[in-house]
């Protein structure tokens, strides 16, 4: 199967119903959203098949051509038929929240038309027999998925590098890492290569991405939506969830994802715990009298932290003029990286869950921890340090050091818990990240918060805070992110927080490096 399918079909870009081109007002793919395409399929200015079109010269145009982004494993050869049967049956967009909303999916969601690699060779053509619980909840509610994106090889890492797939480029400055390990949804959504995306994250991975490409991450409630499916790391850390380019869109997809699953017992406890509908929290007033704690560890203190010190600053004046109280935190708790060295359980969990994953793949080419290794097939300055180390370990559930670091990350999430109630606060607020998103080469993403969440489980969205300094590598200057994190289940005032401060502060850029096609615009 061929990487990327891209035809140009100017035809049905400009003439969908075989009308001319001048009977239609322009619709412009870029920076378009869930309503925006809703509006325009039900006014008749296009068609599903000419939205997909247009996703799929795009990425023909800037992944593999252009810039490079590097960010499309394989794009879905039956995108075009699935536009083509909701053409046919245009009622579904009354009952179809996601009708003919093109995704892309992060490469470990398992899908029955697509292989699903996690990104390394050493599972070159792996194809699962059914889609993940998540990602059968997404079609059903009239997703198309568009492609698989590339990502840091086993979400292991934050750079968003792949023997597969290559090394994925932020599209606001080429010269740079795009976060991970969903990086490959990040830059294809901020690049409007789709309309929206999914990402996993274990510490930091769809907040990272979200956070260096201007864009909206949600991690759910740990159990709120199914891990069924997805090619996993860590049972404890682990949570999944969308990347998007507004936080209604965000909402949309949540609401699509979030059901308890019988296969996926970590749902359990989320049974009555979904909103009915989350788009109700989206309130431009939602901030007026919000308590948001600053978590004043969570700041860098030197010259390299600067640029993001900035932004943050002008965020939280601009959280303040929308009404929000800001509480400092001082606690020493918080500090990430005592917290990543301490309590991160990863390389315990890891083997036994792959070597589970593979065994119910039917064609995988490997099918335990130990193949992989023994492949070579696997980028091996950014993996394997801890591959070998996840091998090492017989049976790492058992380890009395994996069982202290469960204790303390229980204790932590009481602690955190506690510092909510004490200040009531509604949220959490701290860069995800303490400096700017680290140029390629370089196999470490620097100094990121996210592991609070991943420790906790709590609820976290990423949202644009602004923008470093213009430079001749990045002329819109590196995009910079604000996590807010609530207690769980608190996804909807989440949304609602988030919301208010994007409708205060239209951050939101495109990258200069993929601007519109020529036939780019829908008619």
């Amino acid at each position: 199967m061929l990487k990327h399918t891209a035809v140009l079909c100017t035809a049905a870009l400009l003439a969908p119903f075989g009308m001319p081109a001048k009977a239609k007002a322009q619709f412009a793919v870029e920076e378009a959203t869930i309503a925006g395409v809703h509006a325009a399929l039900a006014a008749g200015q296009i068609t599903c098949r000419s939205l997909v079109q247009a996703y799929i010269d795009r990425i023909a145009a800037y992944d593999q051509a252009g810039p490079k982004l590097e960010a499309i494993r394989e794009v879905n050869q039956k995108a075009l038929a699935q536009a083509d049967d909701f053409d046919k049956n245009r009622g579904r967009l009354a009952s179809e929240p996601l009708s003919c909303v093109p995704l892309v999916l992060k490469d470990n969601y398992n899908t029955a038309e697509l292989p699903t690699t996690g990104g390394s060779a050493s599972l070159a053509g792996a194809q699962p027999d059914k889609d993940a619980f998540s990602v059968a909840k997404l079609r059903k509610a009239g997703a198309i998925i568009l492609a698989k994106a590339n990502m840091q090889e086993f979400a292991q890492g934050g750079v968003s590098i792949s023997s597969l797939g290559g090394q994925v480029r932020n599209p606001y400055d080429l010269t740079r890492t795009p976060g991970g390990s969903s990086g490959g949804t990040g830059a294809a959504v901020a690049a409007n290569l789709a309309l929206a995306g999914t990402g996993s994250d274990t510490v930091n991975s769809i907040r990272s991405p979200a956070s260096a490409n201007n864009l909206v991450g949600l991690r759910v409630t740990q159990g709120l939506i199914s891990l069924s499916g997805i090619m996993p790391v860590s049972t404890t850390q682990d949570a999944i969830g969308p990347i998007t380019r507004t936080v209604a869109d965000s909402a949309a997809l949540l609401q699509a994802m979030v059901g308890v699953d019988l296969n996926d017992p970590l749902t359990s406890p989320s049974a009555g715990k979904a909103s009915d509908s989350y788009a109700d929290f989206l309130k431009p007033e939602a901030l007026k009298g919000a308590r948001l704690g600053v978590v004043k560890v969570l700041f860098g203190t030197k010259p390299e932290h600067a640029e993001v010190n900035r932004v943050m600053k002008e965020a939280m004046d601009t959280l303040e003029k929308a009404g929000a109280i800001l509480v400092t935190i001082e606690d020493p708790a918080f500090e990430a990286n005592k917290l990543n060295a301490e309590n991160d359980v990863q390389t315990y969990e890891f083997k036994a869950l792959m070597n589970q994953y593979l065994a119910a793949i039917p064609n995988a080419p490997q099918k335990d921890l130990a193949g992989i290794l023994a492949s070579g097939k696997f980028s091996k300055a950014a993996l394997e340090k801890f591959l070998t180390g996840a091998e090492a370990r017989q049976d790492g559930t058992s380890d009395p050091e994996y069982k202290a670091r469960l204790a303390r990350i229980d204790a932590f999430k009481a602690h955190v818990s506690s510092v909510f109630d004490a200040e009531q606060l509604d949220a959490l607020i701290y860069p995800l990240q303490k400096r700017l998103v680290v140029p390629i080469g370089e196999l470490n993403q620097a100094e990121r918060n996210g592991i609070v969440a991943g420790l906790t489980g709590f609820p976290a969205i990423d949202v644009p805070a602004g923008f470093s300094s213009p430079t001749d590598t990045a002329p819109l200057g590196v995009p910079i992110g604000m996590d807010m994190m609530g207690k769980p289940w608190s996804e909807g005032k989440l949304l609602g927080l988030a919301y208010a401060f994007e409708q205060a502060s239209k951050l939101r850029k495109p990258p200069g490096s993929t601007p519109s096609l020529p036939s780019a615009s829908t008619r």
